[in-house]
């Protein structure tokens, strides 16, 4: 799959620059088109938000070329690294539209197209922006996934040609709803994928959405787009002159893994509870258990912190995961392993037992919403803390 996305990749690259060659000094006629190209659902995860890009179509120039905000290679050398920093680096690229078509007809993804209302000045100017952009010195970009992606682009480009001929309308907004709300309606949260994001993340994700910043899913674009209108010709019309479907598959849903994080985190945590409530019977403690849930919270502590404060992700700071992911307690793992830990050993407990206390006013007054898979764990953390801390003090 990797090796394909980079043969792929890199005939875009060249196809692109031929392209800006050919493209850079011609003007669109009267009778071309800009639309913006909603994709439905795919199976991978970078997939599950759908996808929009813009078609430029002109029958007197002989263009049908799609520009696509979200393209990336994973070949590189610095790819995964730059990309666990938040430097993701992503490029537009421009290509023949019946590669994109052909490409979403074999995954079958469903594609819809809407029109935009605009003059040929308007055009013009919008397709020089793409233009522009497209150029290799100029393609590649810093994508956020919620800031600045597929979908913000176009919206983006849109609000920069128009300008205050622009009417946005936020209709489609019906209730209050956060970024990370919005985010799991399209993942669903018994996920691998759903659980690593919901715990790298924090809680910038929850606050209240504006209707811009539905923006960052192109399902919402396309509804932005519906309900918006423009000043054209001294009246106010819509901002699309036609809907078009171009291929009509069902949407792809969003499902479970087979193996769940849920349904695995659960056996884990009944296994622990019963060790817990063994050693309680029998008045002594198992080490091992110990060490493997201090060991692997702390170390996905570390990682929050690195994220937090180390990365240029924009939704990983304030991130209160950190107080179940406790970071030093990688370090107390090993103190746990000994016969007689030290004393404070036990007030440590009671402090990661305020951490739990804190974390759920957190959850209930949705400062921040935590994944719903970790309940099981979270139980079993208290238990165990509960269950150390009396006796530690023996």
């Amino acid at each position: 799959m990797i090796k394909k996305i980079t043969t792929i990749f890199l005939f875009l690259c060249c196809l692109n620059t031929l392209l800006s060659q050919v493209n850079n000094t011609l003007k669109l006629s009267d009778y071309s088109k800009i639309s913006i190209i909603t994709s439905g659902p795919g199976e991978a995860l970078y997939e599950k938000f759908g996808h929009t890009a813009i078609r430029i179509k002109d029958p007197v120039l002989q263009l049908d070329l799609i520009y696509n905000y979200g393209i990336f290679d994973f070949s590189g050398p610095s790819f995964y690294t730059d990309f666990t920093k938040g430097y993701m680096k992503y490029k537009l690229a421009k290509y023949p539209f019946y590669l994109s078509l052909k490409s979403a007809q074999q995954d079958e993804r469903w594609v819809k197209e809407q029109i935009l209302n605009l003059t040929e000045t308007q055009k013009n100017t919008f397709f020089n922006i793409l233009e522009i952009n497209s150029a290799p010195e100029n393609a590649s970009y810093l994508y956020d996934p919620y800031f600045d992606n597929c979908a913000t682009k176009p919206r983006d480009i849109i609000k920069k040609v128009l300008g205050e001929k622009l009417i946005f309308k936020d209709d489609f907004v019906t209730k209050n709803t956060s970024l990370r709300q919005l985010m799991n309606k399209e993942i669903h949260q018994n996920t691998w994928g759903s659980l690593g994001i919901n715990i790298a993340l924090g809680s910038r994700l929850d606050k209240i959405a504006t209707a811009s910043e539905y923006l960052y899913l192109p399902d919402y674009i396309f509804e932005a787009l519906n309900y918006s209108k423009i000043f054209k010709d001294g009246k106010e019309d819509n901002l699309i002159s036609k809907t078009n479907i171009l291929l009509d598959f069902e949407e792809k849903e969003s499902k479970k893994d087979p193996i769940s994080p849920f349904s695995v985190i659960l056996t884990i945590s009944l296994f622990g509870l019963f060790i817990t409530y063994k050693d309680y019977k029998n008045s002594k403690r198992s080490k091992w258990l110990d060490f493997v849930l201090f060991f692997t919270s702390g170390i996905t502590g570390v990682l929050i912190v690195y994220l937090w404060f180390f990365t240029n992700h924009s939704t990983a700071p304030n991130n209160f995961n950190f107080l179940w992911a406790f970071a030093p307690n990688l370090i107390v793992s090993f103190f746990l392993t000994q016969k007689k830990s030290p004393k404070w050993v036990s007030k440590y407990m009671i402090l990661l037992l305020a951490f739990l206390v804190i974390l759920s006013i957190i959850w209930i007054t949705k400062t921040q919403l935590l994944s719903i898979t970790l309940i099981p764990l979270l139980i079993l953390f208290a238990v165990r803390y509960w269950f150390l801390q009396k006796t530690l003090n023996r």
